[in-house]
């Protein structure tokens, strides 16, 4: 056993396998993350740039609309000043355009004042009144102002020694006879007279209201104005009136076929006095404006007004009912005639001597040229 043994050839050493070598993939590791680090600050770089770059075209934007609009308002202002330049340019041209002709018409008014005679200012002069006289009937409805001035025209054309005007005086004198039938209107007489009316109403006293007058009120007074016939003279009298008295403060004895007023409180004759103020008001507008119809139903409101709320045995109230009713009688609004024909023919006769007054000129005129 020993023996094979010793025959074995001796064992041959193994070798050990050599390790692998991995430096360098840490270098290319350190390498790659160098590179990372690198390109990533780089990026950044460039993202920084970038928006700095952003930054500064939104600021050029900006700063360039902001130039652009302040020249555009400047332009438009410029614009706007030079349009009202204009504007003021033409408007003094039209105002020495308008002097103009205003100098060229007085002066032709002014050289045919000198060719008139007398005859055509006392024309001129009745035209005007004829005007003044259809303005006074038609808008002031003053019958006696428009009579007057028809009345002044007719003396004027009396001196004219025109015997063209023959049928302009005719008109007039149909004209002035029927102003003169018609009854004037007093309008500043009534006036005063509601005026008066109205200061009337403001000094009605509570003691004037229906109240006092109520069926079935009698005061002690009028118990003593009235004692009863045959009765007995002396205390007994006193006596019977003291008792009377008495009894009617206990006992109040009323009608009942007879219409019971409601009696008024202060503040009700307050209102009633402010409510006459106003209907008399009414009629005071009625007659500056000719409303007929609005003056009968106002004064006829006002009469209702005094019936119901005051006494009629009242000396201020009865005076008052008379006022107003004799107001009410008058007429606030007469039919006004036409009396515009006599002007327009004074009008027609007016053109008539100013056209053969144009056609003489111009005979003289071709005279003197031949």
């Amino acid at each position: 056993m020993t023996e094979t043994t010793k025959q074995l050839p001796a064992p041959i050493a193994k070798e050990q396998p050599s390790r692998p070598k991995v430096w360098p993939v840490w270098v290319i590791s350190i390498i790659a993350l160098i590179s990372v680090a690198v390109l990533a600050l780089w990026n950044w770089q460039q993202w920084n740039s970038q928006q700095a770059t952003l930054q500064t075209l939104n600021n050029l934007q900006q700063n360039t609309s902001q130039l652009e609009s302040l020249y555009g308002s400047s332009g438009n202002q410029q614009s706007q000043r030079l349009q009202s330049l204009e504007d003021k340019l033409s408007s003094q041209r039209e105002l020495i355009a308008t002097q103009q002709r205003q100098i060229d018409h007085n002066a032709r008014e002014l050289l045919e004042a000198g060719n008139r005679t007398r005859t055509d200012w006392l024309l001129a002069e009745a035209e005007y009144l004829l005007r003044i006289a259809n303005q006074r009937l038609m808008i002031e409805k003053d019958i006696r102002g428009a009579l007057s001035a028809l009345e002044a025209a007719d003396e004027v054309l009396t001196e004219s020694d025109d015997i063209g005007v023959y049928p302009v005086r005719q008109q007039l004198a149909r004209e002035i006879l029927t102003l003169k039938g018609i009854s004037s209107v007093d309008r500043t007489g009534l006036y005063l007279t509601l005026e008066a009316a109205i200061d009337s109403v403001h000094q009605l006293t509570d003691q004037a209201l229906i109240s006092e007058q109520a069926p079935g009120f009698l005061s002690s007074s009028q118990a003593e104005d009235n004692p009863e016939a045959g009765g007995e003279p002396g205390m007994l009298v006193k006596a019977w009136q003291k008792f009377k008295s008495t009894l009617m403060q206990v006992v109040v004895v009323r009608r009942l076929d007879e219409s019971v007023k409601p009696l008024l409180s202060p503040d009700q004759s307050a209102y009633a006095r402010l409510n006459m103020q106003l209907m008399l008001e009414e009629a005071e507008m009625a007659v500056l404006r000719g409303n007929q119809p609005l003056y009968e139903r106002s004064l006829a409101k006002a009469k209702a007004a005094v019936s119901d709320w005051y006494d009629a045995s009242n000396p201020r109230v009865s005076a008052l009912s008379n006022t107003l009713e004799e107001l009410s009688t008058r007429n606030v609004a007469p039919d006004l005639p036409d009396i515009s024909k006599s002007l327009d023919l004074l009008k027609q006769r007016l053109a008539g001597r100013l056209n053969k007054g144009d056609e003489k000129d111009q005979a003289d005129n071709g005279g003197d040229d031949s």
